[in-house]
């Protein structure tokens, strides 16, 4: 029997290899940023952190073989172990940068006014574009954008076209714009990084079957039978995962595998969209609470310089729980 060959994956100018690359230059640019300041109280392990990270990026699917032994996972894993560290020790910190002082800023912010949301707006718009209206843009075999990840390669055009009309708007330099961000991802700091961490989280718990033993763990406590029970269990398990993992897409998989479709789906013919579509928002109410979420409730509160890093959180604890509640019941109301 002749094996079935898989047809190659079509060629991509703006191919997700291309932008880690991007990805792993502009980390590179801050961790050299990060040595020359030579006040920063913290420089060679805030360094170390963003060159495991951008490493990551820019080597993370290079086949590295020594003594007969692919090592690349190995080089992977051992960075996430020591990134990890390096964050839980308190070792990344914030360098010295050349800020404008406040009277400079604010005659900028006269002069731009509203102008400064444009690049703003034009990221998301063109991405919508690119996605649906231009996702196959070829030129025969060579397609404009990967045609496996059609979304984040438009997501980098957005905002490479957004940095060329801040350039435009602002009459900045490519130079300024790199300087920038080093004083914004420091200000952000470890917490930059959880969102892809956690992603990878939710992808190993996908591969041990996670799903499959809180399917075997909900019959213990739970009757099949009582489908009120089953939904509040849905909806609270999606908050609580979301909460632990800091992402509703990668708790989704995982509590809809175990809950959702064997029990409600299968078990009591609950229609399928609705049930994930109030799934999806119950593991929303979870990011609201927690700060593994922390692109969501973290991050605004390093740059808007809050005392407490958690008041973004404490805030939104009573919508969340009131939403939740109002989940359950909707759930319960309209899917069956």
């Amino acid at each position: 029997m002749k094996s079935v060959e898989q047809a190659p994956e079509p060629l991509a100018l703006l191919s997700i290899n291309n932008v880690y690359l991007l990805i792993g230059f502009i980390v590179m640019f801050l961790v050299i940023k990060t040595l020359q300041d030579s006040a920063h109280p913290k420089r060679l392990s805030t360094a170390l952190f963003w060159f495991l990270f951008g490493s990551v990026f820019m080597f993370g699917d290079v086949s590295i073989t020594l003594v007969g032994e692919q090592i690349t996972y190995l080089w992977v894993g051992v960075s996430v172990i020591v990134i990890a560290l390096l964050a839980g020790m308190n070792m990344v910190s914030m360098g010295t940068y050349d800020v404008p002082d406040e009277q400079f800023k604010a005659l900028d912010a006269k002069r731009f006014g509203n102008k400064l949301f444009i690049p703003a707006v034009i990221i998301p718009i063109v991405t919508v574009i690119c996605t649906i209206i231009l996702d196959d843009l070829h030129l025969g075999t060579l397609y404009f954008f990967d045609q496996s990840h059609v979304t984040l390669s438009a997501l980098t055009l957005a905002c490479t076209v957004a940095l060329l009309i801040s350039w435009r708007i602002t009459k900045g330099s490519p130079l300024q714009a790199l300087s920038e961000s080093r004083r914004l991802v420091d200000s952000i700091g470890w917490a930059a990084i959880l969102p892809q961490m956690l992603a990878m989280l939710g992808g190993v718990f996908i591969v041990a079957n996670t799903g499959t033993a809180i399917q075997d763990l909900v019959t213990l406590f739970i009757s099949p039978d009582n489908r009120f029970m089953l939904v509040a269990l849905y909806c609270v398990g999606m908050a609580l995962f979301t909460m632990i993992m800091g992402n509703a897409f990668a708790a989704f998989p995982v509590m809809t595998a175990g809950v959702a479709l064997p029990f409600l789906i299968q078990g009591h013919g609950a229609a399928p969209a609705p049930l994930v579509a109030i799934g999806m928002y119950s593991g929303y109410c979870g990011t609201l609470m927690t700060p593994m979420a922390a692109n969501f409730n973290i991050v605004p509160a390093a740059l808007l310089d809050l005392k407490d890093k958690y008041q973004v959180i404490k805030v939104q604890i009573p919508t969340a729980i009131t939403l939740l509640i109002i989940n359950i019941f909707l759930m319960y109301g309209v899917v069956f």
